[in-house]
């Protein structure tokens, strides 16, 4: 199943979540209208010398359940259930940092000169740029169980978190296993779900508390023989109480339900990323051979548990409702000759946090010598890379599913970094003068007037940090430029509301310095602001087949990036038009594709179907293939669409064979 069939399939889902949590809902009302009026059947027979009556009670019970009663109740289980949900849902609209937080969780600084922090953030970068997905801050819980978690709504505010014991009992591969499968989360969907999830069952778990609270003012009020307001107290604090275990036993279910087959498929989903079945499955035995396992101390983890990698609770029922599959099943999944044993963890060594240099050479081979720009013959052209044959379409099909190739691509990239450069991705001052240094023009008097704008309305230190860069920035492969943007974007994401407005303010004015826009100053822009920015409000649902403006403006735009002239040009339009559900296309000249009716297209078309979402980016490969090569802008401008339809798009891995 691709990315987009598991997008439709994560819509189902969200849809199949709506209709369950109703009948529990319809359940929880029905339960609650039948113990009321027990109850008031019960106290309107109250009379100490008189015997009880049960055909009366039983009568009387059957004739309170009128829709005068049934309507009461419906409206104040739902109304608690609302409320209890959406008050979760402005809590967590955060995205995943407010899922962290609320397990007290601890952002790890970017910067980190800690080893075993910086192994992980290590792995999670090269997953992130391997799979073209913006790097998710991390997340350490202080906790020694192995565990780890991805929460968000979106990629863009996407979180990881990993627990101590994750970090140090776990080897690099058994780290990768994890992650990736954390990754497949984010990918398909499952995490918007998840969180779903949690806002809803909250609104459950509510019921119960209102009960508890009514159950203790109980005692406190007096009761006669015509005063019966603290039995009927009493007795509706009871009923909440039982609805909202049934609530709670109800929603357990659903998370089990829903959860469960979804960690399968991760599983999966990991091994194919990382082509390596014994890092997941290793992780795993050692939960198993762990005393601590993967058990989360967190106050809320029970809130959280069908986010986990593991099984983050126990408990009477933890079997029969746990969210996640057995370990043993899991690991036979992956590894089918698997003898049965676990693993008891032993602490890695602290150097084994260290980047193996020599490892990572031999394993990235020729690959990586094409991501970094050399060979042993020499110096790649600095403007176009021979791309594999059919590059772009396979890039598609690995959306969502990406493999091993990208993740040595994703190595290699990262290792060809300047150190000074890499360095300054971690720091927010610095990563914001290294996207300042980015968009530096290479012409004399604009580059002047772009220096003083930022000296007059940056922070004095990013600026100092954009002249110091600046020199290295210049002298810079091209094709460094987006695995720079992506390793800056966590820091970026730790600026404050009002540093960010500057920011922006400063990139504006930037770009603007020389009254024009080009194509690659506007995919720099979108895909920092796209990644920092809460999504906007979504206007209503689009069909790929009203959109045909914003189609042909976004196929021009990467034919003209190419730099092809007009006749090949006009094929590689003509080559991605065809399989557009459109006829008479038009090849826009360079001046009529607008900055402004790029970023007008990409909105309406992120709001088109998944299935149709493919066919445009199919379109739009086949344009930046056509003649077999691909020019750094149209890499990023592709990768910028693409970011902004929200299908991650894993890097066009270049053909090693022709270039030598």
């Amino acid at each position: 199943m691709n990315f987009f069939e598991q997008q439709e399939r994560a819509k189902r889902n969200t849809s199949k979540l709506v209709v369950l949590m109703c009948l529990a809902v319809i359940s929880l009302v029905a339960i609650s209208s039948v113990a009321v009026a027990a109850i008031l059947a019960l106290l309107g027979q109250r009379d100490p010398n008189a015997p009880f009556m049960p055909g009366s009670w039983l009568t009387q019970t059957i004739a309170l359940l009128d829709w005068h009663l049934v309507g009461t109740i419906s409206v104040l289980v739902i109304g608690v259930v609302v409320a209890g949900s959406l008050f979760k849902y402005l809590q967590l609209r955060g995205g995943g940092k407010a899922v962290a937080e609320s397990l007290n969780g601890r952002p790890i600084n970017p910067g980190t000169i800690d080893l075993e922090e910086r192994k992980i953030l290590n792995v999670v970068e090269e997953m992130a740029i391997a799979s073209g997905i913006p790097v998710p801050p991390v997340y350490v819980l202080e906790d020694e169980s192995i565990n780890a978690f991805a929460a968000g709504h979106t990629p863009q505010d996407a979180v990881i978190g990993v627990t101590r014991g994750c970090i140090r009992l776990l080897t690099r591969d058994e780290l990768q296993g994890v992650i990736a499968h954390e990754f497949s989360h984010i990918f398909h969907g499952d995490m918007k779900l998840n969180t779903n999830l949690v806002a809803t069952l909250n609104g459950i778990l509510l019921l119960g508390l209102v009960g508890y609270i009514l159950l203790r003012s109980a005692p406190f009020r007096r009761s006669n023989s015509k005063d019966n307001s603290a039995l009927i107290m009493l007795a509706i604090g009871v009923v909440l109480i039982v609805v909202g275990f049934a609530g709670t036993f109800f929603g357990n279910l659903i998370k089990s339900a829903v959860s469960r087959q979804r960690e399968f498929l991760a599983d999966a989903s990991s091994v194919q990323f990382t082509r390596n079945p014994n890092g997941i499955a290793n992780a795993l035995k050692k939960i198993g051979g762990y005393q601590a396992g993967s058990r989360i101390h967190a106050a809320n983890a029970s809130e959280y548990s069908h986010m986990f990698f593991s099984r983050a609770i126990g408990g009477a029922f933890s079997t029969f409702m746990a969210t996640h599959p057995p370990l043993e099943q899991r690991i036979r999944r992956v590894q089918p000759d698997w003898d049965g044993r676990f693993t008891s963890p032993q602490l890695e060594p602290a150097d084994a946090a260290m980047p193996d240099i020599e490892r990572s050479r031999a394993v990235r081979g020729v690959l990586g010598a094409v991501a970094a720009g050399t060979l042993a013959g020499g110096q790649l052209p600095t403007h176009t890379t021979p791309l594999q044959a059919n590059a772009s379409q396979d890039a598609i099909e690995a959306i969502g599913q990406p493999g091993a190739e990208h993740v040595a691509y994703a190595q290699q990239a990262i290792a060809a970094l300047e150190p000074e450069l890499r360095a300054a991705t971690h720091d927010a001052y610095s990563a914001r003068a290294l996207i300042y240094g980015l968009l530096l023009d290479a012409s004399e008097p604009v580059r002047s007037s772009q220096l003083a704008a930022l000296e007059q309305h940056a922070e004095p230190d990013a600026y100092r940090y954009v002249l110091k860069l600046s020199a290295k920035l210049a002298a810079m492969d091209p094709r460094s430029r987006l695995p720079l943007v992506a390793l800056a974007l966590p820091a970026l994401k730790q600026l404050s509301s009002t540093q960010y407005t500057t920011f922006k303010r400063c990139l504006g004015q930037l770009i603007m310095a020389d009254k024009q826009v080009s194509l690659m100053e506007w995919a720099l822009y979108r895909i920092v602001v796209h990644n920092i920015e809460p999504p906007p409000r979504s206007p209503n649902k689009a069909a790929l087949g009203n959109l045909r403006d914003e189609c042909q403006v976004l196929l021009s735009a990467l034919v003209h990036a190419g730099h092809m002239d007009d006749s090949v040009a006009q094929a590689a339009f003509d080559a991605a038009a065809s399989s557009l559900p459109f006829n008479g296309l038009t090849l826009l000249s360079r001046d009529d594709v607008s900055t402004a009716a790029l970023e007008t297209a990409v909105i309406h078309l992120c709001n088109v179907a998944p299935s149709e979402k493919r066919i445009l980016i199919q379109a739009l490969a086949r344009a930046v293939e056509h003649d077999g090569f691909v020019t750094v802008t149209q890499a990023e401008l592709l990768r910028a669409i693409a970011d902004s339809l929200n299908c991650p798009l894993p890097p066009l891995l270049a053909d090693v064979h022709a270039i030598l």
